[in-house]
């Protein structure tokens, strides 16, 4: 088997090239040859006749002192025919034998008869022509001495092997051009599959190749972002595990002390089940990304209205607002939908639990919903610290936060508003942020009524 590109390539040009001579020599030699023939016919008729004009003209000597001269010898081969036989001959047949002359041939010439005879069927041809002399009537017989078939041949050939060769010649240094980029993508593959993701091919070309190669760098591009992803991934993961096992490892020591109050020892196992809830929280929550974005649990369309929905989701969350003293400002007409509820139940739960958490005591919180015909547009708005401009464009990125200078204060996986995302997304919607430092956030999140759910 070829394995080599560059081969395959010369040899099906090659291979194709050949088969279009061989084709390209029968078409050519069937379309012209027998207009070669009437060509080469229509010459040798008129060199006779004009030969036969001269021994009209002349004594028989000197027509034939003439005739010995003429230059139209070089391209003719001359016999002259009585009904005795051969009488005189001008020229040489060259490297041809001359063409058969029978005595049909001659009696139809001497009857008067201009004719074009080929008795074999093969090259050469001549030409007879009835020569009226002093003697009486002789054959004139003119045999051009290159054959009409042969000719056609020896030039369609010549000219195919010409173009064989030059063609071959192009195609060998074509080819090194048309390889070199595959061969580009094939060092390239190499690297990225040995970890290497930067990678720059450098290929200009416009055509399919060039497609191709733009679109490998931008599939490199892409595995560069997931690979700078999934080590960002593996870190936060590490740092949001490290610290509640390291305050778990450390308070579950400082309970093998004997003389350990049982206040303070009582304090030390509340610090551990807090953060055991907290790595289990975090947990879950990974596990329930991971679902989503496998697709792995199927979406459960239902009919509910989603104001009942949004009002029960913040009297679930009453514990967490209403000791703080928040108050909500809701416009909540009656909007119906069909979505999975209990995904949208989790939708409304972060959105709203993250605005009471970064809300000050006192604040006011304010919750829209705008139904429309095919859409319906929920506003959940707050008033607290807000997010900076360059970390609007960040903050549905797993365990990204916003509020660093508070993690402590505020707490979070980071994981909430990625869940939130891909469930919007699952269903075919939207979701934005407006937000300004100190200003408050709103999320405004846009969802179909009726989505074409999978």
């Amino acid at each position: 088997m070829i394995r080599s590109l560059y081969v395959r390539v010369v040899l099906t040009f090659l291979l194709s090239v050949i088969a279009g001579i061989i084709v390209a020599f029968f078409v050519a030699t069937a379309v012209f040859q027998e207009k070669v023939n009437v060509v080469l016919t229509s010459g040798a008729i008129s060199f006779g006749l004009d030969t036969a004009r001269i021994y009209e003209s002349l004594p028989g000597d000197e027509a034939d002192k003439l005739l010995g001269e003429m230059k139209q010898l070089e391209s003719y081969y001359v016999r002259i025919y009585d009904r005795e036989g051969l009488r005189r001959t001008f020229g040489q047949p060259g490297t041809y034998d001359p063409a058969v002359v029978t005595p049909e041939m001659i009696d139809r010439v001497l009857g008067g008869e201009v004719s074009r005879d080929n008795p074999k069927n093969t090259d050469p041809f001549v030409v007879g022509v009835p020569l009226h002399t002093n003697g009486g009537t002789q054959a004139l017989f003119v045999q051009p001495i290159y054959p009409s078939v042969s000719l056609l041949v020896q030039w369609i050939l010549t000219i195919l092997a010409y173009s064989l060769a030059a063609g071959s010649i192009f195609i060998l240094i074509a080819a090194v051009f048309l390889v070199r980029p595959l061969k580009k993508l094939t060092k390239a593959t190499r690297r990225l599959a040995a970890g290497d993701f930067n990678v720059k091919l450098n290929i200009k070309q416009k055509d399919e190749l060039g497609k191709l190669a733009r679109s490998f760098e931008d599939m490199t591009h892409e595995l560069r972002q997931l690979e700078q992803m999934r080590r960002d991934f593996v870190s936060n993961v590490s740092h949001e595990v490290r610290s509640p096992l390291t305050s778990i490892s450390g308070y579950a020591k400082a309970l093998k002390q004997v003389d350990l109050p049982d206040a303070e020892r009582n304090r030390y196992l509340d610090i551990i089940i807090a953060e055991s809830d907290r790595v289990s929280s975090m947990s879950d929550s990974l596990l329930k990304l991971a679902m989503l974005e496998a697709q792995h649990e199927p979406l459960r369309p239902v009919t509910f209205r989603l104001d009942e929905q949004i009002r029960r989701v913040i009297v679930a969350l009453q514990p967490t607002w209403s000791p703080r003293g928040i108050r909500f400002e809701l416009e909540l007409p009656n909007a119906i939908v069909t979505a999975d509820q209990d995904q949208w139940n989790q939708i409304w739960t972060n959105l709203i639990g993250n605005s009471i958490k970064f809300s000050p005591d006192g604040g006011a919180i304010a919750v829209s919903i705008e139904p429309g015909i095919t859409t319906v547009v929920v506003r959940i708005a707050d008033r607290g610290i807000g997010i900076s401009p360059e970390d609007r464009k960040r903050v549905f990125e797993r365990f990204f936060k916003a509020d660093r200078s508070h993690s402590r204060k505020y707490g979070g996986s980071g994981l909430g508003l990625a869940i939130v995302k891909q469930i919007v997304s699952l269903h075919q919607g939207e979701i934005q942020v407006e937000s300004e430092p100190g200003c408050g956030t709103t999320f405004i999140v846009t969802l179909p009524s009726a989505p074409s759910l999978p």
